[in-house]
């Protein structure tokens, strides 16, 4: 395991905290990560054939003692500022994929705010986008 991960797997490391915190990770999160990471720009010259062996690494990371502080200082210094944001909502997306949330997610969503230095307002502000895009007719 790396020291300081891409910005690429620092995100993917936050979708897959979350959708793992609440040890259930649903057909539906599992699904919405693969389908952002192949469609975002910020994913672009991620080749995501690795993104197995990501959340591999990232779950057997927080396994240990100690693990989900570990997965926030990687994400944390894996992230430039202007993708602070991007890890939150995309987060956040992948905890209302499934239409429900746990409440180890919405612990995790406020710890990823915290040790992103994102805003309650800011937080907000992107779940209510996260969970617009979950609409359905």
């Amino acid at each position: 395991m790396q020291t300081l991960l891409k910005p690429e797997q620092a995100l993917i490391y936050a979708m897959i905290a979350v959708s793992a915190v609440d040890r259930s990770m649903s057909d539906a999160e599992l699904k919405r990560i693969g389908a952002m990471v192949r469609e975002l720009p910020v994913f672009g010259k991620y080749d995501d054939t690795w993104l197995v062996d990501e959340a591999r690494e990232c779950g057997a990371l927080l396994a240990q003692e100690g693990g989900l502080r570990r997965v926030l200082d990687l994400v944390t210094a894996g992230l430039p500022e202007h993708l602070r944001e991007t890890a939150y909502v995309l987060s956040a997306e992948v905890a209302i994929s499934d239409r429900r949330i746990a409440s180890e997610e919405i612990r995790f969503l406020d710890l990823l705010a915290e040790a992103l230095s994102i805003d309650k307002l800011t937080c907000a502000a992107l779940e209510r986008a996260a969970s617009a895009r979950q609409q359905k007719q």
